[in-house]
């Protein structure tokens, strides 16, 4: 059937095809931040061993999560350019939504059973014991059980996404949310015929949440015809799974860089001492908060990419990484002389103790200066995952993390102490820039006239 054109980007000015898939995203991304500051919110009501045990589970299914976020990235890029070459046919959308929620429920169900036999000694060597050890345990079924639909609607939602439908995508993500927060203090604490359950509720509270969403998300998509369900719409799987993969493996893995990175960076921190380590997780909470427009452009401009890169008008492609770039330049600049001037009072909000709210302010007055080039960061990501180009992609946030950020930190804080940390994360960010421009130079996202990035963009075939 001919595509509606609200699929099609490539019809609309460049600003309006990105804000259309980069400003719902900004509530969709808020709502699934939120879901976890809850949970952390009302177990420390419910005890300080189920506290605890988020602690040891929270980085471990960060890391596993990340597979979900290539996964959409992986079927962003393949569909979006497919619209892109075909004008937008609804038919070719339906059957690759098929070949990414197959390749999705396969891959989490894998994932998330392996995870659930390992548990027990992967918890036990990052040193979890006793109570705290069988409170983790008791959460793992739940979160595996939630993983295979979380999955596979990421992958449905990178669908919408590619397809300039991003307000689909965001309203589910929002609405699941609010549902998985609603759903916490009715199964952590009790309420009626629901006995308390501890941790053990905020696992179901969060399968449900899933469950529901994706569930409800299937049968928008089925009904929609954005989801084929018939043996023909198999055609092709084989090169879909290859694509997908060659793109979502290497945006996989650069998602996971980030949280390692942070994990060996907060170790250098904790060379300072327990405050330091308090201050500096306070103020990348904030961070990760003020972040969320730019993380909203990062999952926008990916389809808009896709879909001119397809439609081979590669003008059209750097045109969007520019104006995203001058974007998270300008938000970035607009955050400094925010953060510069309530920076006290929001460090007071989130950190325990008047040493670590000072720690706290210093990091958001400091790095703050090179926010920027963390969204320039991350939205040349999404622009050569669109682009295929994910293992430049990756290449980019392994080179910050592993060759700027974790070795000027831990010199850092040998000679100057905790400012030598900020001055390895300012660092870090603006090495960044640098490197985004060169790459998107080198891939033809860009064609720049500047120092250290001159010359013209490489020849490359749109569809190469």
């Amino acid at each position: 059937m001919p595509v509606s054109a609200k699929l099609d980007l490539n019809r609309l000015p460049v600003w309006r095809a990105l804000a259309r898939t980069s400003a719902p995203m900004t509530i969709g991304i808020l709502g699934v931040l939120s879901v976890g500051l809850a949970d952390a919110w009302f177990l420390a009501r419910a005890g300080e061993t189920e506290l605890t045990a988020i602690g040891f589970i929270y980085p471990v299914i960060v890391a596993l999560t990340s597979l979900s976020i290539g996964l959409g990235a992986g079927t962003s890029a393949v569909v979006s350019q497919a619209l892109g070459r075909t004008g937008g046919d609804d038919s070719t959308s339906a059957r690759l939504a098929l070949h990414a929620l197959l390749i999705a429920s396969v891959l989490a169900v894998t994932t998330a059973l392996v995870f659930w036999l390992t548990a027990p000694a992967l918890f036990g060597l990052m040193g979890a014991r006793g109570a705290v050890l069988d409170a983790v345990l008791a959460y793992v079924p739940y979160w595996c059980l939630s993983f295979p639909p979380m999955v596979a609607g990421m992958a449905l939602n990178a669908v919408y996404r590619a397809g300039g439908e991003s307000q689909i995508a965001a309203t589910v993500m929002l609405l699941q949310s609010v549902l998985n927060i609603a759903l916490d203090p009715l199964f952590i604490f009790g309420w009626g015929p629901v006995p308390e359950m501890g941790i053990d509720g905020a696992g179901l509270a969060t399968m449900l949440a899933r469950t529901v969403g994706f569930a409800g998300l299937a049968m928008f998509a089925f009904w929609s015809g954005r989801l084929c369900l018939n043996l023909g719409a198999l055609k092709g799987f084989g090169g879909s799974l290859r694509k997908i993969v060659h793109v979502g493996g290497p945006a996989a893995l650069s998602n996971a860089i980030n949280p390692a990175g942070m994990a060996l960076v907060t170790s250098a921190v904790a060379v300072v001492g327990d405050t330091a380590v308090a201050g500096f997780g306070a103020a990348t909470r904030v961070q990760s908060l003020v972040f969320v427009p730019m993380l909203a452009l990062s999952a926008g401009i990916g389809p808009v990419v896709g879909q001119a890169w397809g439609a081979e008008t590669p003008e059209r492609a750097q045109a969007t990484v520019r104006l995203t770039f001058w974007l998270c330049a300008g938000y970035g600049a607009a955050l400094c002389g925010v953060l510069w001037a309530f920076a006290d009072p929001l460090a007071q909000l989130v950190a325990d103790g008047q040493a670590a709210a000072e720690l706290a302010a210093q990091y958001l007055r400091v790095v703050s200066v090179s926010f920027f080039g963390y969204g320039i960061l991350i939205t040349a990501n999404a622009a050569m995952n669109a682009r295929d180009r994910a293992l430049w992609s990756m290449g980019l946030s392994a080179a910050r993390i592993a060759l700027v950020y974790v070795p000027l930190a831990w010199v850092g804080v040998m000679v100057a102490g905790y400012p030598g940390i900020l001055a390895a994360a300012v660092l870090a960010n603006l090495a960044a820039v640098w490197g985004a421009l060169v790459l998107c130079q080198a891939v033809g996202l860009l064609d720049l006239k500047l120092p250290g990035v001159s010359g013209p963009a490489r020849r490359l075939q749109p569809a190469d």
